[in-house]
């Protein structure tokens, strides 16, 4: 079985940007330069066939690269227990209407459509069930809020595999597809 997600991944300069934020919270695992994206859509397992048909369906989806920012940081919980710390992507609605071609693409290769809102972010840190302070966190917020970046572009629709082991995941990138006038796709 192979875990799917689709996704764009920031410039090194705002990778950059986002490491260097990463420092004064206790209970935080950092994400690594290498775990640092936009997720258009996570997948989950499939088998080996649907992962083709989910790499065909994506190859077609013709957009434009979505040009963003960084507009500060907030929090995902899971039952009232913070677990995500992310930086906030905007402008919402080029890489919503993204998502949606992703969705609809997905759709034709079998997957079910994504219930939730989509809500473009880069996860910085996450939490295990005993770590994070939720004042601390609220605190490093706070200071981060004006976490802030310029324009910058994301040339790419990449599918990523996610592998899970006793570090956390690992992300390796299965293909990738040119948006807009990006050069030639590699796989």
């Amino acid at each position: 079985m192979h875990r799917l997600f689709v996704a764009l991944r920031p410039p090194p300069p705002i990778r950059t940007l986002l490491l260097d934020a990463m420092e004064g919270l206790p209970g935080a695992r950092w994400q690594e330069d290498e775990q640092l994206h936009v997720t258009l859509r996570f997948i989950g397992e499939v088998d080996r066939r649907q992962a083709e048909d989910i790499a065909t369906a994506l190859s077609r989806i013709a957009a434009p690269a979505p040009t963003a920012r960084l507009d500060g940081a907030g929090t995902f919980d899971k039952r009232g227990r913070i677990d995500t710390l992310w930086a906030r992507v905007v402008p919402v609605e080029p890489l919503a209407a993204l998502h949606r071609k992703v969705d609809q693409a997905l759709a034709r290769a079998g997957v079910d459509p994504d219930p939730r809102r989509y809500l473009p972010h880069v996860t910085i840190a996450r939490f295990s069930r005993t770590a994070g302070d939720p004042a601390l966190i609220d605190r490093w917020i706070a200071d981060h809020a004006a976490l802030a970046s310029p324009d910058f572009t994301m040339p790419h629709l990449t599918l990523f595999e996610s592998i899970l082991g006793h570090e956390g995941a690992r992300y390796e990138a299965v293909a990738r597809w040119p948006l807009g006038d990006a050069p030639s796709p590699r796989t």
